[in-house]
């Protein structure tokens, strides 16, 4: 075999490779797939809490139509528990030397060194022999050309070397493999090619060459043909949230708007969460058009990040904010800022929104933390309903408390002091400021040991109300009633982070509403000595999620290069004000 560089298309290259005899009734397209169907899955579908019906007054009526359209202090506010790439600082921070070091390190796996041009059968033969690796040689090396985005003239000599070797047949898993490396090329006529090989052999695909397919079709003149594949996925599954983001983008490129926007919708629809890339795609689409109505679905956007939670990345805030400077006549300036202590921005000075819950919304939800983590909970498989009645008696003959301690957690945090004698300090320095304290622990806590100090634990009980549930009770759900039903100025001390307990909630509204009141309730201590003044990291005084005040809006989003988990937010914001003119002079 000759090296395959001349080769233009993968159909040509089958039908010049010397081994076919082909009979009268047989194509060289049919022919070459005499497949071993092999399929793997390669997308997953992954679902999310649905949007909530309402919103701060429609983002102040869609921010007055658009009709009322940058404090140098850059203090950043980035110190608290919940700050973005908090976590992988304190994990990093906490680790031994050695973890350190290892994390440091890469992982190194078995590879296999790629040619960088087309090798012959002979050379190919000579490159498996040589090949000591578990699995087999060919999908090992098409796995690896992906990972590097090798040369598609390589891979073809791969693949025409598989199927001179076994008669025409290769695998479907090489495949589809060397298809996702097509479309990663943007080799559009190759792309088509293999399409128009799969639908010769195949009625119909499965999902995985489905999506793949999409995403290589939807650039091109048949880019139509994609939607019918999209079609044929939902026939068994419902699309991926990357199916509807290579379709949606797709209609844009081609200037099907409407399209692109009921894609959008039937995306929502299937309590899907949008890509990032998706709604980049419609807020790039926007610079180019002057329509209210397309406008004000770029603000239901806004809307949908809002009631979600969701913090766009780097791109997307660069995208939104050239979308709000490109609107004709509405003079929007943005500028990337961060928020003070205080809850002011540093760009413009304005007060953001309190993480203090109104009274209503506390109310609420006190009473949903009650009936589905306390009654309706999990906590009866360690805590017995007796218990926690007695519990509730307890909390209901004592006066409001001002802070409530996780007492076994606090009592580690220090691990090179007695759990006891850790534990009065943080007490006894609290009581000092004249602060109702209940600190909740396990009657193991008072059985004295060379961990527990029985006169330090007296200590303890003389400056704090106690409640010591059984060894084996479950303590937050304990720490969550106590702390709400002191009332919404009570703060609680735990370094856990109440995640189970959150995803308890029934819904997204209230599971925000949980993690907004525990930004601004949970107290951390700053990492000390034991005999060291007690110091915390600051609570959150300000909401961080997308807010507008009709002329300026205030969008958190994600660094690039900062990790966040979860349960943390960012400390980048997107400043937006719109310029007002200056009355003209009599």
């Amino acid at each position: 075999m000759t090296h395959l560089s001349g080769f233009r298309s993968v159909r040509k290259l089958w039908t010049n490779i010397p081994y076919f005899e082909l009979g009268p009734a047989t194509s060289p397209v049919t022919f070459f797939l005499t497949v071993t169907r092999n399929q793997h899955r390669w997308f997953s579908v992954k679902t999310t809490s649905p949007a909530n019906s309402k919103t701060m007054n429609l983002l102040v009526a869609k921010t007055r139509t658009l009709k009322k359209e940058d404090d140098n202090n850059r203090q950043v506010s980035s110190d608290h528990y919940f700050a973005a790439g908090a976590a992988k600082k304190r994990s990093y921070l906490n680790s031994s030397p050695e973890q350190q070091r290892d994390h440091a390190m890469p992982s190194v796996r078995g590879t296999i060194e790629l040619p960088t041009t087309p090798l012959t059968s002979e050379a190919w033969d000579q490159l498996q022999a040589e090949f000591n690796g578990k699995g087999s040689f060919e999908d090992r090396v098409i796995s690896q050309m992906l990972h590097n985005h090798s040369s598609i003239d390589v891979a073809k000599s791969l693949l025409a070397w598989v199927a001179a070797k076994n008669n025409g047949i290769v695998g479907y898993n090489l495949l589809v493999k060397y298809l996702y490396l097509c479309v990663s090329h943007k080799e559009t006529s190759e792309v088509i090619d293999v399409y128009e090989i799969l639908k010769a052999k195949y009625k119909c695909l499965e999902s995985g060459a489905n999506s793949i397919l999409i995403r290589g079709l939807m650039h091109s003149d048949r880019w139509r043909e994609a939607l019918l594949l999209l079609e044929d996925i939902k026939k068994v599954m419902i699309p991926s949230k990357k199916n509807y983001d290579d379709c949606i983008r797709g209609a844009l490129f081609h200037q099907d708007v409407s399209l692109a926007w009921s894609l959008y919708q039937e995306l929502i629809g299937h309590n899907l969460t949008p890509l990032l890339e998706t709604l980049k795609a419609f807020f790039d689409f926007g610079k180019n058009i002057n329509d209210d109505h397309y406008s004000n679905k770029l603000l239901d956007i806004l809307a949908y990040l809002r009631n979600n939670q969701l913090y766009p990345g780097e791109a997307l805030a660069h995208s939104i904010k050239t979308w709000f400077e490109s609107i004709p006549g509405k003079q929007w300036k943005g500028q990337f800022t961060t928020v003070q202590k205080s809850g002011h921005c540093s760009s413009c000075g304005r007060a953001l929104e309190s993480i203090h819950l109104s009274s209503e919304e506390y109310e609420f939800l006190k009473e949903k933390i009650l009936r589905d983590v306390i009654d309706g909970g999990d906590q009866y498989k360690k805590t017995t309903p007796q218990e926690l009645k007695r519990f509730e008696n307890f909390v209901n003959s004592c006066p409001p408390f001002d802070i409530v301690i996780d007492g076994l957690n606090v009592a580690k945090m220090f691990p090179k002091s007695r759990e006891s004698q850790a534990l009065l300090s943080v007490v006894s320095q609290l009581a000092q400021q004249s602060l109702r304290l209940l600190v909740l622990g396990r009657k193991h806590m008072l059985r004295p040991s060379s961990r527990w100090k029985k006169e330090e634990m007296e200590q303890v009980r003389k400056q704090a109300y106690c409640f010591f549930a059984d060894n084996i009770s479950k303590d937050d759900p304990f720490l969550l009633y106590a702390t709400l039903n002191s009332g919404n100025h009570c703060k609680f001390i735990t370094q856990d982070l109440m995640r189970d307990h959150k995803a308890c909630l029934p819904d997204a509204h209230t599971q925000r509403l949980f993690f907004k009141w525990q930004q601004g309730h949970q107290l951390a201590i700053m990492k000390c000595s034991q005999r060291s003044k007690l110091t915390f990291q600051h609570t959150l005084s300000y909401d961080t999620v997308v807010q507008t005040t009709g002329d300026s809006w205030h969008i958190p989003y994600d660094e690039d290069q900062v990790q966040r988990s979860s349960y943390e937010v960012p400390t980048k914001w997107l400043c937006l004000q719109r310029k007002t003119q200056a009355p003209a002079l009599c």
